[in-house]
């Protein structure tokens, strides 16, 4: 047994493998995983291409303020490239993703794009900024900070948000 058991371990990756398409190394990728959330991206720079890319299309513009480790981040990121959301969303907005660290306890990142947009404090993630085409924040500030609990959200009463988005009174 115990040779067999070295044998195996020694194994090229290709012979125990169950699959040849699905290598080990990759977790089973589920709603709160996500690598959407980029910590090395030049998140301004984006910011602006996503601006003029909304104007020339005339579209809003979704930032989604969130991070990697953060399972209410990660469940809107993946349902964001759900089928039943992609077109939608792809017909209505431009979207983008930008990884704020984790502001909660005081290691934030890219913290200056919400201040531009009249949110003071990222106190949770993801924080979701509607913007106009021409780069009004249409959701209200208090609107923006609810998203922390996307997780809890039914896929209904987001879709219906995304659908149907009318500006909020500030």
């Amino acid at each position: 047994m115990m040779l067999s058991l070295a044998m195996l371990m020694l194994a090229p990756v290709s012979e125990v493998s169950p699959t040849a398409s699905a290598p080990l190394s990759a977790p089973a990728k589920n709603r709160y995983d996500t690598v959407a959330f980029d910590p090395t991206a030049n998140a301004q720079s984006q910011l602006e291409t996503k601006l003029n890319a909304a104007k020339n299309m005339d579209r809003k513009l979704l930032v989604i303020m969130g991070g990697n480790w953060c399972h209410d981040s990660a469940a809107l990121a993946n349902l964001m490239d759900t089928p039943r959301f992609a077109g939608m969303i792809a017909q209505h907005y431009e979207v983008l993703f930008v990884d704020v660290g984790v502001p909660q306890v005081g290691r934030g990142r890219n913290l200056d794009i919400a201040k531009r947009f009249g949110i003071k404090k990222v106190k949770g993630t993801p924080t979701l900024l509607v913007l106009s085409a021409d780069g009004q924040l249409l959701n209200s500030k208090k609107d923006a900070a609810s998203w922390r609990n996307a997780a809890s959200r039914s896929d209904d009463e987001i879709y219906r948000y995304f659908a149907e988005f009318k500006p909020s009174t500030k």
